[in-house]
């Protein structure tokens, strides 16, 4: 995992991607869906706690999302 910023938009594009819910990757992501909601809100990057958002990122990454260009996501094979 590399130490560039995701967006907020790119949260939620990755979890449509996946058809998962916000309270699953809450979840797996060990964080409330309220912090979850705060993070997909943001306009830029994904505001929240560092350790949260990567948390959320490699939750996301687990299930084979690529986070790309800063902007970009996109479902890769696992």
């Amino acid at each position: 995992m590399d130490h560039i910023a995701i967006t907020g938009r790119q949260i939620a594009a990755a979890r449509a991607l996946l058809g998962m819910s916000q309270s699953k990757l809450a979840e797996g992501a060990n964080i409330s869906v309220p912090t979850l909601k705060r993070m997909e809100a943001s306009d830029g990057p994904a505001s929240g706690m560092i350790n949260n958002v990567a948390a959320v990122r490699l939750v996301l990454e687990s299930a084979g999302i690529e986070f790309f260009n800063g902007t970009g996501v996109k479902l890769g094979s696992r």
